[in-house]
């Protein structure tokens, strides 16, 4: 078990004070069996007149914060702190029944996956290509396929920043052969869900040891990756720009069914003031112990 420290500061820069609108925060992890949160706290200048919590529909935190008076730069600065344990690696286990695919799922559990099911840009060109995956005549096997998609993505395609919002549509991805974490997290769960998978997406954090380690791309900033639902494994984690299968030096922040349900870009009363955006996240092991009390805590209240 890893105690991390994650720090995120965004800033957005306006040419004048322009009003802004509701913002809506996700910064807060989700608290599971190999992450358990034990601090998050934020800070935004200019102080806000109002800040409230809810849970939106797929169980995330959401922050709400109204900022009551103009201004030409918005500072959102997070600082959180989380005990992380490694788990879901390549063994993941499975209902037996789910081993080789095809499989079907359970009729209770295929009511509630049917809109991780959904293909939000059908498309036959992705479709031709997932199939390439499957064994010819034969059932194929579950943990191979998902694992093959995912590192044909990390090993075929090339990895590029891009400080615009939004995804690229898979198929453009695939003509490409690049993107960012975001566009080849869509791309997986796009070509998982035309075969018939429930794949959702996750928006969080990855620790990069050593950030001049070119082996583990999408540090420094937010991260985006896939879960795939597997009966009796639950949600498991496959981050395609790393070739990573499972958890590991991964923090989840936020899931949904599409990429632009976990987070958006900053929101103003006035449309024509684009803002000049930038962001950074620090993250790092705090300590390696069961006494995470012992941690010291700075930055943000």
């Amino acid at each position: 078990m890893t105690v991390f420290t994650v720090r995120h500061v965004t800033r957005y820069h306006y040419r004048r004070p322009v009003r802004f609108g509701e913002h809506r925060v996700m910064f807060r992890p989700r608290d599971s069996a190999d992450q358990r949160l034990i601090h998050a706290g934020l800070r935004v200048t200019p102080a806000p007149i109002a800040v409230r919590w809810i849970h939106d529909v797929f169980g995330n935190c959401v922050t709400l914060v109204d900022v009551g008076r103009p201004a030409a730069e918005l500072r959102f600065e997070s600082l959180i702190r989380l005990e992380h344990t490694p788990q879901g690696g390549p063994e993941v286990e499975t209902d037996a029944g789910a081993l080789s695919f095809p499989f079907a799922y359970g009729a209770d559990e295929a009511a509630d996956l049917a809109p991780t099911m959904a293909m939000q840009y059908p498309d036959d060109t992705v479709r031709r290509w997932a199939r390439r995956f499957l064994r010819s005549g034969r059932p194929t096997e579950t943990g191979r396929l998902l694992m093959t998609l995912c590192f044909a993505i990390h090993e075929s395609f090339a990895y590029a920043r891009r400080s615009e919002h939004g995804t690229q549509p898979p198929a453009v991805t695939l003509a490409r052969r690049r993107g960012t974490c975001r566009d080849f997290a869509l791309l997986m769960i796009e070509a998982l869900r035309s075969l018939g998978f429930a794949a959702r997406f996750v928006s969080g954090y990855v620790y990069v040891p050593d950030r001049d380690d070119p082996g583990v791309l999408g540090g420094g900033s937010t991260h985006a990756w896939a879960q795939v639902y597997l009966p009796g494994a639950g949600w498991v984690e496959f981050d395609p720009t790393n070739g990573i299968v499972g958890n590991r030096d991964l923090i989840r922040v936020a899931v949904a069914r599409t990429p632009g349900q976990a987070g958006s870009p900053a929101n103003t009363d006035s449309p024509s003031s684009a803002p000049v955006v930038t962001l950074t996240a620090t993250l790092m092991p705090a300590k390696s112990s069961a006494s995470p009390a012992k941690v010291p805590l700075s930055g943000v209240a």
